[in-house]
């Protein structure tokens, strides 16, 4: 979301809002004057407020403050001081970064921007990069003390904000998250075998819910969720596995020549495949898809074996140990959530 102003109908730099959030990182405020020139941001990093300024060739940061992303709202207000800004939580000040530049350019009538969930300008030069992805909710919003109006890429259907939340990521049926492989090299090196590992409920899930293919996109390894019978679809290649019964957590382990699949520590399928080395393509790398199939492929891949977006919450998703981030996706479809799920799928008065 984004909206705009003239700097000669402001009379106060102070916006106020509640705010609930269960992501580590990302951006809650954006604002600029001069086109970018000069900027503000408020974000998460670990968790804790951090406010950055740009102006003319000076940046400042201040992280600190009490922990935001515990999934309660909280009470935020920003107002500038002077050359300072300060951070109020729950009415008290908890955080104030300032910035004086000899080369600063004072800009009393052009427009201030404010944009929420992300910046407007792409080249921006943090102090401290940031992950600009933000799943959080926002209400109650008091903006500049001026009547604003919002606009909002509609382009693709975000996420709404649930009455009660926990962690995990949820897929609505409606999108994916893509990676590739080559990303997680570092994760791998010196291993023989590289495990995926998601979390359910699984009984609770509908749709595809793990999708590996080459570089060429041909399907390698499709996992497809099915509540009403409360089993997992495995498809390798040609060939057709139904696992009934998965339980809390489910792994999916690539070795050279073959590619297992486990349920709580069990092997529930095996497949052997002497012809290609695994670990050499996902060193290469290969498309790796959470929630559905890639739309390239998706009509062939769905009518062949039954897939579609995956509608359901994912615990956890690791790769070699390490907690996957979904923000940090190539691409991902803006209706998934990426650290929350609904407890009960209602959702807060607009």
């Amino acid at each position: 979301m984004h909206t705009k102003a003239n700097l000669s109908d402001i009379r106060s730099i102070k916006s106020s809002f509640d705010f609930r959030t269960l992501d580590p990182e990302g951006v809650l405020l954006y604002g600029d004057t001069r086109g970018g020139l000069d900027w503000f941001v408020l974000a998460l990093r670990d968790g804790l407020p951090e406010m950055q300024i740009g102006k003319g060739d000076a940046v400042a940061i201040a992280t600190g403050g009490p922990r935001l992303n515990d999934g309660r709202w909280h009470h935020v207000q920003l107002r500038s001081e002077g050359r300072s800004v300060v951070l109020e939580v729950g009415g008290a000040p908890v955080l104030l970064v300032g910035l004086h530049s000899q080369h600063a350019v004072e800009d009393t009538a052009g427009q201030i921007r404010l944009s929420l969930g992300g910046v407007l300008v792409q080249e921006l030069e943090f102090f401290t990069p940031v992950q600009p992805q933000m799943d959080g909710c926002i209400r109650a919003g008091n903006w500049l003390n001026h009547n604003l109006t919002w606009e909002i890429d509609l382009r693709e259907e975000g996420p709404p904000c649930f009455t009660e939340i926990h962690k995990g990521s949820f897929f609505p049926g409606t999108g994916l998250a893509l990676f590739n492989t080559s990303a997680f090299l570092a994760h791998q090196a010196n291993r023989k075998v590289v495990t995926i590992e998601m979390e359910g409920p699984f009984a609770e899930w509908s749709g595809t819910a793990l999708t590996i293919l080459t570089s060429q996109h041909d399907p390698v390894l499709t996992i497809t969720a099915q509540n009403q019978t409360e089993e997992l679809k495995v498809v390798f290649r040609e060939q057709v596995v139904s696992v009934p019964g998965v339980h809390a957590k489910l792994a999916v382990n690539l070795s050279r020549h073959a590619v297992s699949i486990e349920s709580d520590n069990a092997i529930i399928a095996e497949f052997q495949d002497d012809t290609h080395d695994w670990l050499d393509r996902w060193h290469e790398g290969m498309a790796l898809a959470f929630g559905g199939v890639p739309e390239d492929i998706a009509d062939d891949t769905t009518a062949e074996n039954g897939s579609s977006y995956l509608h359901g919450c994912v615990g956890r998703i690791r790769i070699q140990e390490q907690e996957v981030d979904l923000d940090r996706a190539l691409y991902k479809h803006s209706s998934v959530s990426t650290h929350s799920c609904p407890a009960s799928i209602n959702f807060l008065d607009p």
